[in-house]
């Protein structure tokens, strides 16, 4: 959001109404849901290949470098073992398809929040917002139930963690970690984050 916001990508209009929304979120008055459907919301009106473009761009910069080297490792040895991977994420499907690419996982095993794009242009009309609970059910409609390991970083990742066989806490967030203690599940620090 702040990426494209600082590259001018949307609106001046689109980003003083996400502006005011994300502050409300951050006061509690703007739900988790709402905030991160309105954050693929913003983005109506543009061609979805320019999306692609900018995802591309934005995962290069700002997120490649911050991959664990385990993380990889493992995803790829899973694979290499026939395992299905999924990735589950809140975040917009352009950004998440841009970087499970970088693991091998195919575009169609991404569950991200989405809008719908007709005509090569994004809409407002959301498909999914996979968050929370929300999580859970995304899995549900393509068949999973209880997947044999989910791995999550955040709170919101939770519900899901719950639903699997084995739950892996990875560098989990504040309030993911203390309920990490509360579960017993095992938590899971990365050498380049174990070191600082």
């Amino acid at each position: 959001m702040k990426w494209t916001i600082e590259t001018g990508l949307v609106s001046r209009e689109m980003t003083d109404w996400i502006d005011e929304r994300y502050r409300g979120y951050l006061k509690g008055e703007v739900s988790e849901v709402a905030i991160c459907g309105e954050m693929v919301q913003m983005y109506q009106r543009l061609r979805e290949d320019e999306m692609r473009r900018a995802a591309k761009v934005f995962f290069e910069e700002r997120i490649e470098q911050n991959i664990f080297p385990e993380m990889k490792e493992l995803v790829g040895e899973l694979q290499g073992k026939g395992v299905e991977i999924w990735a589950v994420s809140s975040t917009n499907d352009w950004v998440i398809e841009e970087g499970v690419g970088r693991f091998g996982i195919p575009s169609e095993r991404v569950l991200a929040a989405r809008v719908e794009v007709r005509n090569g242009l994004v809409t407002d009309q959301i498909i999914d917002v996979p968050t929370d609970e929300g999580k859970v059910g995304a899995l549900r409609r393509v068949g999973i139930k209880a997947p044999d390991a989910v791995f999550g970083n955040s709170i919101h990742d939770a519900a899901m963690l719950e639903i699997a066989r084995r739950a892996f806490p990875v560098n989990p967030t504040p309030g993911l970690l203390e309920r990490s203690a509360q579960e017993r599940w095992p938590v899971y620090f990365p050498a380049s984050v174990a070191l600082k």
